[in-house]
């Protein structure tokens, strides 16, 4: 039953968590807002309401603001509502699913009848999640790693996912999942496994003994599942060349990717054919060997951006093993080869210092409290004073060695927020960030023409990008996906520090232009030019892989004066 007000609730504070419903519908309006009617000029907002206009279907909705935003990304709070000819009603999410599917069929001529399911599994995934899930362990990188109950709020089915068989809540990070692994014994003959440091590999072996002539390959339980009909497989069994050895070692937690495990002092990143948010996340055979062949052509860049920047490190992925067993033309079956891949990304202890605590970026600028990584966590019982001080040591942190990776370098990394690990002190300080998965790092070609040329072209042509695109990704991962969510984070708590929160970026961004030689890029992104934010809606509805995401500009808080390349304070009326 809908309802018709024409008043809107008192706006929730920060700590409130919202409904399964407000969340879903929320996130999809951030995306409406972002890629569609924001685009189109068809919003406004006017006495504490965002008023959003879908102009083909005709419809004009509202929702409560808790907080407007210098970028656009507002903070919403309450039921959307629909403007009728008898006043204005609430609507609910599906009601809002599908106003969108009409709007997007009408506006690309396309149409997707995925779509509304799509956002029905998202809802169930939050609704799971906030039903209540085990207490912590104690871990508070893992705990962070767990806290992601809505997933990505710019994402329309963040917590989508699909599957032939098993159960999501064994498996979910947010379910605080730990598990133990399968183990496989394999004829050595019939594994197929290269490394750029041979401990990674000995890691994997001494998980569990296995009889002589064979290796082990330790599987995702899940992906077991998904796997043990395979015809192949089976008959593998039948022959002995393949032994189940059944689940066994110490437990595995499951982290924020889902099919990314971290257990016995190490990260292990399992194919797993289950389809989240856009994509089957399974790792592809250019993925495998490209891991540890980025990890070999890293090697130089990384050794030199760590003796710049020691508080930064990347965590390399040096070894991957998989099943290879041939298939009717002799060659390793591709859905086994593929599907049973696993990484070996190295874990924490080599690169945490002493006495830091690693937590993931992506919890610790959650728009809610959802554990304690979460900045109003970080920043309990100071000031706006000490949460300036505590964002200008992240940006410095941050920002230097991801600009010097692409400038100096050619690389491309992926910094958004579940790729970065911020290390704290016991005060809540950042003193250390991390990076990690290398299947986001690309290569720029004109920097790293002699490398690609040495590589074969179905290895080389999936960890390249142009300078165009590899700018966008850098811009729209350090920005737009990070330093502006965890600036909003902020922001919630100092509403009056928000521009000053810019300020800061823009003072970082204009010190390293300054000192670089003001690369041309840059200074266009000192000058104000939009924002590259991914279009994931847009991607979605056209069924597109995330390689081929579209970008939408968006309005930047950062500018400075024609032909400047060092910072100065912008006053605040410029951004009223």
């Amino acid at each position: 039953m809908t309802t018709q007000t024409d008043r809107h609730p008192p706006a929730a504070g920060p700590d409130a968590l919202p409904t399964a419903d407000h969340v879903v519908a929320h996130t999809l309006l951030n995306c409406l807002l972002r890629e569609v009617s924001g685009p189109e000029h068809q919003i406004a907002v006017a006495d504490g309401t965002l008023l959003l206009r879908l102009p083909r279907r005709g419809a004009l909705l509202r929702v409560a603001l808790r907080r407007t935003s210098l970028l656009g990304a507002h903070r919403f709070t309450g039921p959307v509502g629909e403007q009728t000819p008898d006043g204005w009603r609430e609507l609910g999410w599906q009601e809002l699913a599908g106003h969108i599917r009409a709007e997007l069929t009408l506006r690309t001529g396309v149409a997707n009848d995925e779509f509304l399911d799509q956002v029905a599994s998202s809802h169930r995934g939050v609704s799971a999640a906030l039903a209540g899930r085990p207490a912590a362990a104690g871990d508070r990188f893992l705990e962070s790693e767990q806290a992601l109950l809505f997933g990505h709020r710019f994402h329309p089915t963040p917590k989508s996912r699909s599957a032939e068989r098993g159960s999501w809540s064994d498996y979910a990070p947010e379910a605080r999942a730990a598990f133990r692994l399968r183990h496989l014994a394999v004829r050595s003959e019939y594994i197929a496994q290269d490394t750029a440091d041979p401990g990674a590999l000995a890691h994997l072996d001494a998980l569990r003994p296995v009889p002589n002539g064979y290796t082990l390959l330790p599987a995702h339980p899940w992906q077991y599942q998904l796997l043990a009909d395979h015809p192949l497989f089976t008959a593998a069994l039948d022959r002995g060349d393949v032994l189940d050895l059944g689940e066994g070692g110490a437990p595995y937690a499951a982290t924020a990717s889902v099919r990314t495990l971290y257990g016995e002092g190490a990260f292990l990143k399992f194919s797993l054919n289950v389809r989240i948010t856009n994509c089957l996340r399974k790792n592809s055979a250019y993925e495998l060997t490209g891991a540890v062949t980025l990890t070999r052509l890293l090697a130089g860049p990384l050794a030199d951006l760590a003796e710049r920047f020691p508080d930064a490190a990347m965590l390399r992925e040096p070894a991957f093993r998989t099943l290879a067993l041939p298939g009717a033309d002799g060659t390793p079956d591709t859905a086994l080869f593929e599907g049973f891949g696993l990484i070996v990304r190295e874990g924490l202890d080599r690169v945490v210092r002493p006495g830091l605590t690693p937590l993931l970026a992506a919890a610790v600028a959650d728009e809610y409290p959802t554990s304690p990584a979460q900045i109003s966590a970080l920043l309990a019982g100071h000031d706006a004073a000490d949460a300036r001080t505590w964002w200008a040591a992240y940006l410095r942190l941050v920002v230097p060695p991801v600009l010097a990776a692409y400038f100096d370098h050619g690389v491309v990394l992926e910094p958004h927020l579940q790729n970065v690990l911020v290390c704290v002190d016991a005060a809540g300080r950042p003193a250390q960030v991390l990076f990690r998965d290398l299947e986001g790092t690309k290569l720029l070609p004109e920097h790293n023409a002699a490398l690609l040329a040495g590589l074969p072209a179905e290895v080389a042509g999936p960890m390249t990008y142009d300078g165009r695109r590899g700018w966008d990704r850098v811009v729209y991962c350090l920005l737009v996906n990070h330093l502006a969510e965890l600036l909003a984070a902020l922001a919630d708590r100092h509403p009056e520090l928000e521009a000053a929160l810019w300020d800061d970026l823009r003072t970082v961004l204009g010190d390293y232009a300054s000192a670089h030689g003001c690369p041309p890029r840059l200074a266009a992104l000192l000058a104000g030019v939009p924002l590259p934010a991914k279009a994931n809606l847009l991607t979605r509805w056209t069924r597109r892989p995330d390689r081929e995401a579209a970008y939408v500009p968006i309005a930047s808080p950062l500018s400075l004066p024609a032909g400047a390349c060092a910072p100065l304070p912008a006053p605040a009326k410029e951004y009223v």
